[in-house]
């Protein structure tokens, strides 16, 4: 697969970030932990610096939530408060559902796979593109092939060794301990095989507009040589495709 954007993820663990050296350093985008949990007070409280100075700074948003549901009405509600956390924002990269807890380990793959259709069914129907992270194994001992199907996927494996559970990630957390410069300490860091800001731009997801596109058709009649060069000569000018016939 081929690289399409160095992306970190982040969260308030990362302190002050400096995302002008970020940006010169080679990194494209961000993922920013926006909280865990089902309640507003979870929120990160770096939240809203984060988003705020990547984006000033031309990088590429998502977000990510921490999840601690043990059922689905616990994922609705998680859902939700995500959903108030990030309102009247925008996101060229998805939103991800963070699903990695020791206890999800032990509720087995069905609830695990009930918890992440219920998480993002509630994104998805709010008009985000949702997706789902957690660690390699995890994919195919708690999660339902469904899931591989249906959603995008994020994949944390850091052992030099590509994700094995299955072959259609979209994103690969490769190392927990990249050092970039504006970020004191380790931080997380991706490739991205997929052109997320024109998908989800050009579908009118994530708070933007759907990009519609149009094609124009003319043709004038009954006009002389040279007001027809004179007409294809302006056309070309604005960039048109222009074919003169002889009536």
């Amino acid at each position: 697969m081929m690289t399409q954007y160095r992306i970190i993820d982040i969260s308030h663990h990362n302190g002050i970030i400096d995302f002008k050296q970020v940006k010169n350093s080679g990194i494209d985008g961000v993922i920013i932990r926006a909280g865990y949990g089902k309640v507003i007070t979870q929120k990160d409280k770096q939240f809203e610096n984060n988003y705020k100075n990547a984006k000033a700074n031309n990088l590429f948003v998502g977000a990510y939530w921490y999840s601690y549901a043990e059922n689905t009405s616990e994922a609705k509600l998680e859902a939700l408060t995500f959903l108030d956390v990030i309102k009247n924002k925008t996101f060229e990269l998805p939103l991800y559902f963070d699903i990695e807890e020791p206890k999800h380990l032990q509720m087995g793959k069905q609830k695990c796979t009930d918890n992440v259709k219920a998480f993002c069914d509630v994104i998805e129907n709010a008009g985000y593109f949702c997706g789902v992270y957690s660690f390699d194994s995890f994919f195919t001992t708690n999660l339902d092939k469904s899931i591989f199907d249906r959603y995008s996927l994020w994949i944390a494996r850091v052992d030099g060794k590509k994700p094995q559970s299955c072959n259609v990630y979209d994103m690969w957390q490769y190392s927990w301990k990249e050092k970039i410069k504006g970020i004191s300490g380790d931080v997380d860091i991706n490739e991205c095989y997929k052109d997320f800001p024109k998908i989800i731009k050009n579908a009118g997801l994530n708070g933007f507009n759907k990009s519609d596109k149009y094609k124009i058709i003319a043709e004038i009649n009954n006009i002389s040589e040279s007001q027809a060069d004179k007409i294809k000569t302006e056309c070309l000018n604005l960039g048109m495709s222009v074919k003169k016939e002889k009536e």
